[in-house]
């Protein structure tokens, strides 16, 4: 593996995530996309931790090209 990511999709994944800690996946080659599993190691990227206040629907970017990891920003449609 190397430290470019691969995209897993070129549409975000709309999830309704608990408050809590979470890693987004960051490499795409997590089995658990869009969350981290840990495929990562020895690939140079890792996970992007974020925190959820409250109960929310979010838009989690599939692409890795969004500059607002781990939020989807719209960069999918330039793929």
């Amino acid at each position: 593996m190397n430290d470019e990511p691969k995209i897993v999709d070129t549409t975000p994944v709309i999830i309704e995530l608990e408050p809590g800690t979470h890693a987004w996946c960051a490499c795409g080659h997590s089995g658990n996309h869009p969350f981290c599993d840990g495929s990562h190691a020895d690939s140079g990227i890792t996970p992007v931790i974020f925190e959820i206040d409250e109960k929310s629907k979010v838009a989690l970017c599939a692409c890795k090209k969004t500059s607002g990891a781990p939020y989807c920003d719209g960069s999918h449609a330039s793929i």
